[in-house]
């Protein structure tokens, strides 16, 4: 295996057995496609049609983009609710009222109704009170043994986390009430002070950690707390605080929320079960996606002479599905989704303020190549893959371009993602420990034949 080429620690003998156990055991690792038909195995956890397997019930959160008919799936335009209200009503009042909207958002996920002025003043004190980070843990825990992956720092540094608190194992409501806070107002410190300790180290730049600022919104402070200058704009702050709301939410079926969901029906802590969500978010086939989006989009302004003429852009994207360009998964990233048909209400939102935005910033040519790959691809996958089904963009797709335009590295673009969806895996982890009450645990189907045990001398 070329990896083991790697391992300068490993002689040639070493590396030379290590091969042949590996190739012997290939074969170990790879179930027949036929088995998971003989025991009806849902793979993925998915119906035939590519819906979800019923796994649960919740007051969280409704993700809507599909309707049954006749047995049918029936494409709708998609819709996603946070506890009964509509996400884009939530987004239009606060942007409407020119204030910021993720401390809101936040409350009511966590108490299932909306804040009174009253209510969100309070709440919004008690974050601020919450986001300092214990004494000496950039020191101990950020600085220490860098990571140059900001997710996997962010994961340790959450898991880190019980050691500072009092009253870790504790799981009345209130108890996790208050670890859901602290983890809301701390990740974004530590995704930007990690963010500074992995340019210094990894960069050579200067070392910049800047603590967050009281009454400042979450989106402004992690801006103030990016930048070396701490400076930035309100359009700036309030674009990303809409980026925050969008991401906060989607449901108890997705990877990272239904990982929180399944450590948290064990009876674990809360920083165990909110570090496994950010180990899931981070794959490219989840909240990854949106740093692959912009690697396929680089590979695509490489490649493709003149992006804005969509036979020379059909053709490299037909590559890319056919697996013989960009990552060689034969993935398009940024379109199509599980549940999401027609569109992605989050798409719907963040393409309006990528549009808006990219005009202003003269990037209108970049947002004009992005569209150009949400209006070809479904024609194309339907023709290579045969299959006639309704495709939209998913949120991924303009993400990327939105923090990019606000000068935000894309190292730190999944990070932001943790950010926002650690309200919504706390909301999933309250609720799945205080009504399940049972572990999480489906079946296995083994298809390995019982065998006979061989006395070492005689293999």
């Amino acid at each position: 295996m070329d990896f083991m080429k790697r391992d300068e620690t490993l002689d040639a003998q070493d590396e030379e057995l290590l091969e042949e156990m590996l190739a012997q055991s290939e074969s170990e690792y790879t179930i027949p496609n036929a088995a998971f038909d003989n025991y009806h195995v849902k793979r993925g956890l998915r119906e035939p049609d590519g819906t979800g397997v019923m796994a649960g019930v919740t007051r969280i959160a409704n993700v809507h983009g599909y309707m049954i008919k006749d047995g049918d799936r029936v494409p709708v335009d998609g819709e996603l609710y946070y506890r009964g209200y509509r996400m884009r009503d939530i987004c239009e009042n606060f942007l409407s009222e020119k204030r910021f909207g993720f401390a809101e958002c936040c409350y009511l996920l966590f108490f299932g109704h909306l804040p009174t002025a009253e209510q969100l003043e309070h709440f919004t004190r008690l974050l601020d009170h919450y986001a300092a980070l214990p004494p000496r843990f950039d020191e101990d825990i950020l600085m220490k043994a860098p990571s140059r992956s900001v997710m996997n720092k962010m994961s340790t540094a959450v898991l880190a986390l019980y050691a500072y608190d009092e009253n870790p194992d504790e799981t009345t409501l209130a108890n996790m009430l208050r670890q859901s806070m602290q983890l809301v107002a701390r990740l974004p410190v530590i995704a930007a002070h990690t963010y500074a300790v992995n340019r210094n180290v990894f960069g050579g730049h200067s070392l910049n950690l800047h603590n967050p600022k009281h009454s400042l919104s979450t989106a402004e402070n992690f801006l103030r707390m990016l930048r070396p200058d701490k400076t930035y704009t309100e359009e700036e702050a309030k674009l990303l605080d809409l980026c925050l709301v969008v991401h906060a939410e989607h449901g108890g079926g997705n990877n990272s929320a239904f990982a929180c969901r399944t450590l948290s029906s064990s009876g674990t802590d809360t920083y165990a079960a909110i570090s496994a969500a950010i180990g899931s978010l981070k794959g490219p086939r989840h909240g990854g996606a949106n740093i692959k989006v912009q690697e396929m989009f680089d590979c695509i302004k490489e490649n493709v002479r003149d992006p804005a003429d969509d036979e020379e852009l059909s053709a490299f994207l037909l590559k890319i599905l056919r697996g013989e360009a960009n990552d060689k998964s034969g993935l398009i990233y940024g379109m199509g989704h599980a549940i999401y048909t027609k569109s992605d209400p989050r798409a719907v939102i963040l393409k309006r303020c990528a549009e808006e935005l990219a005009e202003k910033k003269g990037f209108a040519e970049d947002f004009a190549l992005l569209e150009a790959i949400e209006r070809l691809t479904p024609d194309l996958f339907r023709r290579y893959k045969g299959l006639d089904k309704e495709m939209c963009a998913n949120v991924d797709l303009y993400s990327g371009m939105v923090y990019r335009m606000l000068d935000i590295p894309v190292d730190l673009y999944t990070p932001l993602f943790a950010i926002a969806r650690v309200s919504g895996w706390c909301a999933h982890r309250m609720e799945e420990y205080c009504t399940a009450k049972r572990i999480i645990r489906p079946a296995y189907k083994c298809i390995t034949p019982a065998k006979e045990y061989i006395p070492i001398d005689k293999r």
